[in-house]
Parts: structure tokens; C-alpha cells; sequence
């Protein structure tokens, strides 16, 4: 267990079709979240994102904007007890061909209007409702680099 919390990155990647991509992972009870992963040490937090969306689903992403500041602190949701700080990002892809590594079993395409449906993990489906109901101008979070 680690004596710092975790600060991760993760992306609402939308498709040229305008839908939603979440995967389903053994770490979140075979729920499905949406992809991200740990940012390393020395790494902007856009460029963890990039890299770990390319390495979990082979997409390139693009036009990247902070959505969301969350925290979870040993949640039973997760499979290890640990502290995690949430940064999630809304983007867009031009390819909807998804190579998964070993990160998550299988993925979806899905409109957000069918979020209801699904066995979403974690914050997920809060995360997809605020996106769903809220003009996302209104929701500009602003981040200062290098302070």
C-alpha cells in the first residue's frame, strides 16, 4: 500500500459518431469504467493520458479538456485498498477500432443516453450523468501549470 495517494488520469473518449467508450475491468468488479491509468513521475497529466489511453486501446486522442476533480479513498469498489485522486477528461478520437491490453476484457460504444443500461463502476455513472445533463462550457475547470 502506498504512503502517498495515487493520482490518475482518465478520458470520456468520444468517437466521430459521437458515442461514449467505456471498458469493462476485472479491477472494478467487472464493472465497466472509463479507461485511464496512473501518471508517472515527471509526466504532464494530458501526456499520461495520452499514453495510457494509447496503451489500454490503441486510440489517439485529441481536443482534451478537463471535466472532473475527484478523490476515492479505499473504496470497496476497487479491487486493492487505495487512495486515489481522479482527473478525468472529456476528448475525441477519429477511429472507433479499439485494441484492449490487458487492462479491461471487453468494450462498448454507447450513446450517453443509454448509461441507465450498463453496470457502470466507480464514479463512472455520475461522471457520465454530470456530462449528460450539464452544458459542459458551464463546467470549465481551470488549471494552472508549473505553480
Amino acid at each position: 500500500m502506498s504512503n502517498y495517494p495515487e493520482p490518475t488520469v482518465s478520458a470520456i473518449i468520444f468517437n466521430p459518431e459521437g458515442k461514449i467508450l467505456i471498458c469493462k475491468s476485472h479491477k472494478w468488479g467487472n464493472k465497466y469504467v472509463i479507461p485511464g491509468g496512473h501518471i508517472e513521475l515527471g509526466e504532464k497529466m494530458e501526456e499520461a493520458l495520452k499514453r495510457e489511453i494509447l496503451e489500454e486501446t490503441g486510440l489517439y486522442i485529441y481536443d482534451i479538456k478537463l471535466i472532473s476533480l475527484k478523490e476515492s479513498i479505499y473504496s470497496d469498489t476497487f479491487h486493492e485498498k487505495k487512495h486515489f485522486i481522479f482527473i478525468d477528461y472529456v476528448c475525441k478520437t477519429d477511429s472507433s477500432d479499439v485494441v484492449l491490453n490487458d487492462e479491461a476484457e471487453t468494450y462498448k460504444w454507447i450513446n450517453i443516453n443509454e448509461i441507465e443500461h450498463y453496470d457502470l463502476g466507480g464514479f463512472t455513472k455520475e461522471l457520465l450523468l454530470k456530462l449528460k445533463y450539464k452544458d459542459e462550457s458551464k463546467d470549465c475547470v481551470k488549471i494552472f501549470y508549473n505553480y
